[in-house]
Order: C-alpha cells, then structure tokens, then sequence
C-alpha cells in the first residue's frame, strides 16, 4: 500500500491521518511523506500504477489515467525538438481512457476512496464543471453518496459518459449571477452539517497527489524530469501538484536533480495571481488584483479556471511552487486561447477542452519570445481533450439537479430536506 505520513509544511509536525486536511497550527498545506522513497511502477490498473505515492489503502478498478506521448508535429511547428504532451482526456488510440475527458478524473478516485476509508458517509464538494463531473462519475461506479454545488450558468457540463447517474449524486445548481466562489461557500455551509465530509479542494492531499501522477507519468516516459512545465490554472492546485511531484522525483534520485520550471497560464481577463506574481507580492489584494472579479470571470474564454480564492499565499501554496522553481506566469486572451486550440488540434489530431487549449496558447507565447530553448525537455499537460471524440463512442447522461437555489445564504434546511 501506498504508506505514509502527513506533514505539516508550517509547523513540520507530524498529523494522524483521520481524512485529515489541515494542522491545527493552521499555518499551511500538510504534504504526504511516503515510506517508498523510490516510485515503483505497479501492474495496477488506470492511475494506480503510481499506487506507491498514492494515499489510499486499496484501489478502484477503472482506466483513466495520464497518457505520454513524444509530439512531432506540433513540436516542429514550435522549432522544439523535445516536446512531450501529457494527454489526460479520451483517445483510445493511443490508451487514453478518462472517459469524463478531463484529469479532474485523476482527483477523484483516491478522494473518494481515501473518503471511504476513513469512514466517511457522504461529501460535499463545489465545482465549475469538470471536478463536478469527474466525481459524479466516480460516486455513479462506487455508490458513494456525493452532494454537488454548481453555478447553474455550468450545469452543461454536469454529464455522465456511458450509464445513468447513479442515485448517490445529489446535484445543486447556483442560480443566474453566481459563480464558482459563491458554488465554495454553499458547499461549505453544508459540509458543515454533522456526518458530511468537505472534499477539501487545495488542501485535500488525495486531490493533489491524484494530479501529481501526471508529472510521475511523464519523468516515467522520459526516464528524467522534464526542463520546463506548462499548465493552465483556475486554483493553481495543478501547478502545486506537479511541483510536490517534482520534488518526490528529486528524492528518488533517479530522474535528474533539477526541479522543472513551472510556466503557469490565467485566461485573461480575470488573472488574479499572474498579477499578483508579477509584482512579486505573495498577496493577492482582490480590489487591484481582481476588480468586479464577477464581470470579469463573464468574460473569460473558459470560466473554469476562475476562483476568487486561490492557494496562492498559503505556506506550500502557488506562490512557494513558483518560487521553488524561477517559475513564469502567462495571461492568455480568449481569441489567443482560441486559436491555439485550433492550431493544436489540426496538428496532433485530437480535441481539447478550452482550458488546455490556454495552456498551450501560453507555451507558443514562451516559444516566441525565446523564453525555453529548442533543446529542452518540455512537459505540457493537456488537461483535458477527447470530448468530441467521446461523443462518437458513449451516450453522455445529463445530471440533473435535485434542488435549484437562489445564493449561497439559502436555509440549509430547505436543501437538507431534498437530500437526506
């Protein structure tokens, strides 16, 4: 089994493992410390082949995992002669089996099974869409009671690939005018409620540790880390996830001691922390970082990556992954994003999720303005893809909500009565 301890990244105490998701100092992330110092490969099924670094004591029986493929054509285009893609979505012909088309399908499985095993009886989590329908999915294969809050502007994306919901997904659509921040404070007003488990977003190590096996699945393919990262963000919890990766490959010892350079993309308007880094402050000040943060987030390509609250500051956070590693925030325009997304597609032939597609916009800005070499080692991680070629396979059932509310201050009772 994946054996190991949680660290507190503030205080370096050393916590008991009770679905735990925060020191009581307070003072930061806790971070797993694995008795397997060295990644062994495991003939498991899907993600668990990176079972060792994975904090679960058994495993759920499905495909997903990250697929690391050399890119040819889209490599020659940028002038890069290593150029690695990290495909997390749907393309069975090169193995890629995330049937919700997204690497949210990577943070699901050992939340809710590290949730199951520590007893838990239900959780509740907020979502803008692909977390929501990554964990749906999960709850729908192992019954495990799920309450979901949704802004309704993203119910679209709430769908289940090939079978009917399952019973134990309790969905909440947000109405008109809320985003994914109001979706957060619902969801913890009613995690709150005795014998419902918070999902715990950032500070949840299942969740970062599930993303963490795309950097483990590239440096596996390449037999090194890579030089250079790249990565769209709405939390940054990706980002801090490769990061905690990285540093788990440096130990090992046998992929390389350099940390790879993190390049992390905001789809612009709404860019909190790249405005935040690039004035070098660990703070982000909502009223010049993210003024009318709602209009802005209206504005945005893909709203998904938008939070108003991100684990930037935190001991362990955004700010200390980039730190970590002389990392470079991009800001991607719509039509940037736009056309990237055709650009990637018309070369490496499949789909991308309009997040990803900010993520490779961003890399095309650094291979531009020469900011990586053509020579070095690049990592980009497609975090989702696949959707239109998923449609073709399996019929897609939509999750419908349960209750619909108005705001985040709705009475707790008029949504306990529908769930319970």
């Amino acid at each position: 089994m994946g054996s190991y301890k949680l660290i507190c990244l503030s205080c370096n105490r050393t916590i008991v493992d009770n679905y735990t998701l925060s020191c009581p100092c307070g003072g930061g992330f806790v971070r797993t410390a694995y008795d397997a110092r060295q990644l062994t490969v495991r003939d498991m099924p899907g993600m668990w082949k990176y079972y060792d670094w994975l904090p679960t004591k058994g495993f759920i029986d499905i495909p997903g995992k990250t697929v690391t493929y050399k890119s040819e054509a889209l490599a020659k285009e940028l002038g890069l002669r290593e150029l690695y893609i990290a495909f997390n979505g749907y393309w069975p012909e090169i193995g890629a089996m995330i049937h919700t088309c997204s690497f949210k399908e990577l943070e699901a499985p050992p939340t809710i099974l590290r949730a199951m095993e520590h007893g838990g009886k239900a959780m509740v989590l907020a979502s803008a869409g692909n977390t929501a329908r990554a964990f749906a999915y999960l709850s729908t294969i192992t019954g495990f009671p799920l309450i979901i809050v949704v802004p309704g502007k993203n119910l679209g994306n709430l769908w289940i690939p090939g079978r009917e919901p399952g019973k134990s997904v309790h969905l909440i659509a947000m109405g008109e005018g809320n985003d994914y921040t109001d979706a957060i404070n619902l969801a913890g007003r009613i995690a709150s409620v005795p014998g419902l488990l918070p999902e715990g977003g950032a500070k949840n190590v299942a969740r970062r540790d599930g993303m963490a096996t795309v950097m483990l699945d590239g440096a596996v393919f390449m037999k090194t880390l890579p030089d250079e990262y790249f990565q769209a963000i709405g939390s940054g919890t990706g980002g801090v996830a490769a990061w905690e990766a990285a540093l788990r490959l440096r130990d090992d010892g046998r992929f390389g001691q350099r940390l790879p350079r993190l390049h992390l993309a905001q789809n612009l308007p709404f860019a909190p922390m790249l405005h935040a880094w690039e004035e070098g402050r660990r703070d982000i000040m909502p009223e010049r970082d993210m003024p009318e943060a709602k209009e802005l987030i209206s504005q945005m390509y893909t709203d998904i990556l938008s939070n108003r609250n991100p684990p930037y500051s935190v001991k362990g956070g955004v700010y200390d992954a980039m730190k970590d590693t002389d990392g470079i925030m991009y800001g991607v325009t719509n039509e940037e994003a736009i056309s990237a997304k055709k650009l990637f597609e018309s070369l490496e032939g499949i789909d991308l999720l309009p997040a990803s597609a900010v993520a490779v916009s961003a890399l095309i800005q650094a291979c531009d303005r020469g900011t990586i070499s053509p020579d070095k080692k690049v990592l980009l991680n497609i975090t989702g893809g696949g959707y239109e070629r998923l449609k073709k396979d399996m019929k897609l059932n939509p999750v419908k909500p349960c209750i619909e509310v108005e705001g985040p201050d709705v009475p707790l009772d008029d949504i306990l009565k529908v769930i319970e």
